[in-house]
């Protein structure tokens, strides 16, 4: 059950072509994502947690290298243990070894049937902890996220008409979903009940029908174009994200929810929280270099507090420019070494994606173009 596809096809295009199959795509980035884009970074999104992120479902690449050969980095078949695994040297490699121009791409069985609920708390030490719950119960959700009570807030007065036909709690809030069988998911759904009570829940919404489903996912799907839909004419959204393990998530988004409370900004906090991953957006006028400064000092806080913490300064955004400096820190300067010595082998005029990952070397064609 795999596809072949261009990096040019867009997921929910390639979903909607292969919906009568009765499979599908399983991954959730925002959807305006592209194969391509979604190979490069090494995507994932909201079914992560019951799907896992891109790497998982990449069966093989077509790639071009920078001195023009075609490589095919595997064949089909789901066991391989035939030479070096080259498909996931280019998956999440930011297009700097090379150009994808085809994937092969698992493809998983759509569930019978789907629901959603959606459980806000009072603080959100009680989310997070109500969410560590839900993980270790072994619940087979399909999704597991937190928006906090700055972006249900925002929902509540600038979300769609469908969004705010609902009364939503303005507070931290856990959207999950269910997939499986119609039975499956009434046991399921049961079982979330009797977990989430020691926590405390303030509200607790569960989808009637297909209508309310929609609607009540469509508020955690619609969180951050609403956002930036409420942005200040001249200002920036700076949005970043980490991971960590599950053990450390309420105290990393405590901590970080104090850090950026002090700016006297709007910020918020949204979480794919089943995977231990989060992301705090912050809006600054740029031109004001004191705000700036504050919000670039908080969110360096928020990577470094990651790594203290045995986690990631990047759970699905990449490195890209902006957190080459954190890779470093993250990985040690052997690892990074060895990651120049890979892309020297097959990029040695570093022609492809010049500056993204880590800096380019001084003699460099690139550089040298500049």
């Amino acid at each position: 059950m795999d596809v072949v596809v261009q990096p040019g096809v867009n997921w929910v295009t390639l979903n909607k072509e292969i919906q009568s199959s009765g499979l599908f795509l399983p991954l959730d980035p925002s959807p305006t994502a592209f194969i391509g884009g979604m190979v490069s970074t090494n995507c994932s999104g909201t079914n992560a947690f019951r799907y896992g992120t891109m790497k998982d479902w990449v069966v093989s690449l077509t790639v071009v290298l920078a001195d023009g050969r075609i490589i095919k980095t595997r064949r089909r078949p789901r066991k391989n243990s035939a030479g070096y695994n080259l498909t996931s040297l280019f998956v999440g490699a930011e297009g700097t070894l090379g150009i994808v121009t085809e994937a092969t791409v698992k493809l998983a069985v759509a569930p019978a049937d789907t629901s959603v609920a959606v459980v806000s708390f009072g603080t959100i030490e009680e989310a997070a902890r109500a969410a560590t719950g839900l993980i270790r119960s072994g619940v087979p959700l399909g999704a597991l996220e937190f928006l906090d009570e700055v972006q249900m807030e925002v929902i509540n007065r600038h979300g769609s008409e469908a969004v705010r036909k609902t009364a939503w709690d303005e507070s931290p809030t856990l959207f999950l979903k269910f997939a499986g069988t119609t039975d499956g998911i009434k046991g399921d759904v049961a079982r979330v009940k009797e977990i989430v009570q020691p926590f405390k829940p303030r509200k607790v919404f569960f989808a009637r029908n297909k209508q309310e489903e929609a609607d009540l996912w469509a508020a955690r799907k619609e969180a951050l174009w609403t956002m930036t839909s409420i942005k200040p004419e001249g200002y920036s959204l700076w949005s970043t994200d980490v991971a960590v393990p599950i053990s450390r998530l309420a105290e990393i988004i405590t901590l970080s929810k104090q850090d950026s409370g002090k700016l006297g900004l709007f910020a918020s906090v949204i979480g794919h929280v089943g995977d231990g991953n989060f992301h705090q957006a912050v809006m600054y006028d740029p031109k004001n270099e004191e705000q700036r400064a504050s919000v670039a000092k908080c969110v360096h806080d928020m990577m470094g507090r990651a790594l203290e913490m045995e986690g990631t300064v990047s759970g699905e955004h990449a490195i890209g420019i902006g957190k080459k400096d954190c890779l470093v820190d993250e990985l040690g300067v052997d690892a990074i070494d060895f990651m120049r010595t890979l892309k020297q082998a097959v990029d040695p005029k570093w022609i492809m994606n010049p500056g993204k990952v880590f800096d380019l070397p001084s003699n460099s064609k690139a550089v040298a173009a500049s």
